[in-house]
């Protein structure tokens, strides 16, 4: 019997338990861990098809210098040689890190260690500023500390529960499935979601506010207004355990409703009815995530909705309090350790000179950064003035994630030492690279991660380590000790690390520090390889304990007492004339940050296949798109080309793109090439989703769709976006000028034998064409062309690569791009779980199957992870509003 692994899923910061089994065949397979507190054996779509991504397709597994195979040695001399070279010519500042959320706990700590503690300079920071930080700077204004109040526990406690720049159904949808459950089994629970958009997580809300971009800091002053108008607040938690109320509150009283109302966007009844449920209620959770944190005003926004809970004591008690839902796997691990440049380990302060003093003494370190490191947008802007010359880059990739994408190209194409770690040998940055790395990818590392309410959990190695790659806490390690600090990087293994973290979080700390983990200083190997979940704090001598802080004050400020942060609503707007609509970037239900792991899985491809963007309809007339043709994005920073989805699900004047696609998988998709390197001045976090673009159609003189056996390659045209497919690839492509001989271009691009000959048609007419090359009874390739966007069942299309042709009526089945009489079309993807499309959900409605309960008995559907439910209900909904119409 295969032996079956207890690890963590590597995707979001919920942290689900996963178990992991390799059959003997050497196919992985996983399934949700029943005892992890965090999802009690739930996952989503993506944590179930983690089976599906894990292979040696395009992996990294050996160092390479130049272009060329290297040796460690080779590779690891040669970074120490110019870090150090770099360092005793320009100074410590001339070099940087740029870490990930996908790394471990250990390789932060390393990281950490080895830049700030023994090369002396605070450039180390982290893709987590891209989505975090906004948060860990208004956790620290209002706390002392980067304090995460309560737990998960809590949203299914609440009887109201604010969803505000979170879309959990999709990018959190553990969460979601935990939220879910609890409405259902209490119905009386009440649902705010704030958001531009009418997301899938609005399906379960009481409420959906569609506020306008960067509304928040304004809906949440007159909230805070409102709570003492109305007599709502604890004047006792305020006198005993806060400073700076009454300078709020003068601040928040001079927003006038109508001011509000303006920058809201929202009608006046709505404002008035979320005010009334939050002041009357008492349990009351407010989650937020991207939405709020990607802003110039991100640190704002989290103030003004930690005022709220302050001033009516609503924290660090059961069912109630401020709730940052955390992106990555271990965001919050990478802010333990201090992965951000304005941050120590252990949640210690870089600018305070008492604890730099501690963390030199505990580390015996030589120097100690003594101020805090550029933050990621500056530091790219430091590696294209050529301030820092030697850049090493870890787990991410920033020329797809970062904003202004295409400078950030540049200025790394520029920089005079590159190195990356990482399990790809091609992505958008490794191609920049002079110094390649092979890490450990997720199922071959092992170690710690912690999770959006506090928890450590394991992840663990299963899967074989291979050829030559290496965990990255020991590829930092080694560049440590051959640049002469042999002694303070002497780990022989990942539990040393975290013993030492560990250490160092109590050291003289006694309570006057967050984040405590003493109780493991002394942990040992074995102890380290059983370890079971656990919540910080457990300071030494104690058992670990689901635990939450400041319902009794016990602030982290030199006094003890929280902090009122008085300020004012932004000017919202950045549109003008030429740029006229507001962009919005994020995550798609079944895609992962820049596709490198999701892209493998064809499953986790049918729901969303190309890149897109959501438009109004009537935006959509004023500008000439029509449903599915192609759109074109511009800002002064870059451009796009996507497909349009026009939906009343987007609010006008706006247009909602995902973040996901790169070049390997699209032509020209890279949405943060169009983002403006616009940042909040506090966290430094960049302004994602409100950017000021134009659109207009892209005018293309032929569409086509593509199925093929083999990867296509060499694509040279206007628009390409492939995907994969069972048994194969699908691809979309546009041309502005069509290839001269379509069936020669086929051959080039599908690795079709000369010798064999198409199945097809062309109608010169109206410029449809149809090819299709079998070898066999195997089918090759089909191409399907119009001089508009191609109307094919697509999912049927993609089954018959692995179906048998020896029928000469299926051969020309395919070629008229639609199944015959006899056999049907799924129709595009709905739930991916269970591959069932939206023309037999329909099929099953119309059998019957009003409900989605009812659906799911018959189809499977959102029976697993339940992500697809809200989808399910639309169809439902839709279908029923049709037959009542008819």
């Amino acid at each position: 019997m295969a032996a079956e692994t207890k690890t963590t899923c590597p995707y979001c910061g919920v942290g689900c338990g996963v178990i992991a089994r390799v059959d003997d065949d050497g196919k992985v397979s996983v399934k949700g861990d029943p005892d992890h507190p965090s999802n009690f054996g739930r996952l989503c779509s993506k944590g179930s098809a983690l089976g599906e991504t894990v292979d040696l397709d395009g992996r990294l597994l050996y160092p390479e210098i130049a272009g060329e195979r290297a040796s460690w040695d080779e590779a690891l001399d040669l970074m120490a040689k110019r870090f150090g070279e770099t360092i005793a010519e320009h100074g410590p500042d001339a070099v940087a890190f740029y870490v990930s959320g996908q790394l471990l706990t250990e390789d932060y700590y390393v990281a950490n260690k080895l830049m700030k503690g023994f090369i002396g300079s605070g450039n180390i920071d982290t893709n987590s500023r891209l989505c975090m930080s906004s948060s860990v700077a208004g956790h620290r204004r209002a706390f002392g500390a980067d304090t995460v109040p309560g737990t998960y526990e809590d949203i299914e406690l609440a009887d109201l529960v604010i969803l505000t720049g979170s879309n959990l159904a999709w990018c959190h949808p553990v969460i979601y499935q935990r939220l879910a459950a609890a409405k259902a089994a209490r119905p009386a629970m009440k649902i705010v979601v704030i958001d531009p958009r009418r997301t899938m997580t609005c399906d379960i809300a009481d409420l959906h506010l569609a506020i306008r971009p960067d509304g928040d800091v304004a809906l949440f002053l007159g909230l805070f207004e409102h709570l003492i108008t109305s007599n709502a607040i604890d004047q006792n938690y305020i006198a005993e355990h806060t400073n700076g109320f009454a300078e709020t509150f003068a601040a928040a009283s001079s927003l006038s409703f109508n001011r509000m109302l303006e920058l809201t966007g929202l009608p006046a009844m709505q404002l008035r009815e979320f005010y009334r449920l939050f002041a009357q209620t008492d349990k009351v959770v407010t989650c937020y995530s991207q939405g709020v944190n990607q802003s110039s005003s991100g640190t704002d926004k989290v103030n003004a909705i930690i005022n709220c809970h302050l001033a009516t004591g609503r924290i660090g008690r059961p069912g109630m309090g401020p709730f940052s839902l955390t992106g990555q796997p271990n965001a919050m691990g990478g802010r333990e350790v201090g992965g951000l440049a304005n941050m120590l380990a252990a949640h210690m302060a870089i600018e305070s000179a008492e604890d730099r003093d501690r963390v030199q003494r505990f580390w015996q370190s030589p120097r100690i950064a003594v101020r805090p490191g550029l933050k990621a947008v500056d530091m790219f802007r430091a590696v294209a003035d050529g301030r820092i010359k030697a850049l090493w880059i870890m787990a991410t990739n920033p020329v797809v994630s970062m904003p202004d994408a295409d400078a950030v190209e540049a200025a790394i194409k520029a920089c005079p030492f590159v190195v990356v770690s990482d399990v790809l040998r091609e992505t958008d940055t490794t191609r920049h690279a002079h110094v390649l790395l092979p890490s450990l990818g997720w199922g071959e590392k092992d170690g710690t991660v912690t999770n959006s309410e506090r928890r450590i959990s394991r992840q663990r190695q299963f899967l074989a380590t291979p050829d030559e790659a290496r965990p990255d806490w020991w590829q930092m390690a080694e560049v440590g000790r051959r640049m002469g600090f042999s002694q303070a990087f002497s780990f022989q293994a990942n539990a040393e690390i975290f013993a030492e973290h560990a250490s160092l979080s109590g050291f003289e700390n006694e309570g006057s520090r967050d984040f405590d983990i003493g109780a493991y200083e002394a942990i040992a190997l074995e102890e380290y390889d059983a370890l079971q979940p656990f919540q910080w704090p457990q300071p030494a001598g104690t058992s670990p304990k689901l635990t939450r802080f400041f319902a009794a004050g016990g602030f982290y400020h030199l006094d003890r007492k929280a902090r009122f942060v008085a300020i004012e609503p932004p000017a919202s707007d950045r549109t003008d004339s030429r740029f006229p609509l507001t962009l919005n970037t994020g995550r798609v239900r079944d895609h992962w940050h820049t596709m490198t792991r999701t892209g493998k899985s064809a499953r986790l491809s049918g729901h969303i296949a190309e890149p897109f963007a959501e438009i109004h309809p009537r935006d959509a007339i004023e500008i000439g798109i029509a449903e599915a043709s192609l759109i074109e994005i511009e800002s002064p920073h870059g451009r796009v080309i996507v497909r349009a989805l026009v939906t009343e699900r987007q609010a006008r004047g706006s247009l909602f793109v995902p973040m996901h696609w790169n070049d390997s998988f699209a032509a020209k998709a890279r949405i943060d090439a169009v983002v403006a390197p616009v940042t909040d001045p506090v966290s430094g976090q960049p302004a994602s989703k409100n950017v000021a673009v134009r659109a207009h159609r892209f005018q293309a003189s032929h569409y086509c769709f593509a199925v093929s056996a083999a990867k296509p390659r060499n694509l040279d045209c206007a628009y390409w976006a492939l995907a994969k497919a069972d048994g194969g690839w699908r691809t979309e492509l546009a041309f502005d000028r069509a290839p001269d001989d379509w069936i020669g271009w086929c051959r080039s691009t599908f690795d079709i034998p000369a010798d064999l000959e198409p199945l097809g048609y062309a109608d010169e007419a109206s410029g449809d064409l149809r090819l299709a090359f079998f070898d066999g009874e195997q089918l090759l390739a089909a191409l399907f062309v119009a001089r508009q966007p191609v109307a094919v069942a697509r999912n049927w299309a993609i089954a018959q690569l692995a179906a048998s042709h020896s029928d000469l009526r299926k051969r020309f089945a395919l070629i008229a791009g639609r199944p015959g009489a006899d056999t049907i079309d799924a129709g595009a993807t709905v739930c991916s779980c269970f591959s069932v499309g939206v023309n037999q959900i329909v099929a099953a409605i119309r059998g019957g199957c009003h409900s989605v309960e009812a659906v799911g008995k018959k189809l499977n559907a959102g029976t697993n992870c339940g992500s697809c439910r809200a989808e399910i209900r639309t169809i439902i909904d839709g279908c029923l509003a049709a037959t009542a119409a008819e």
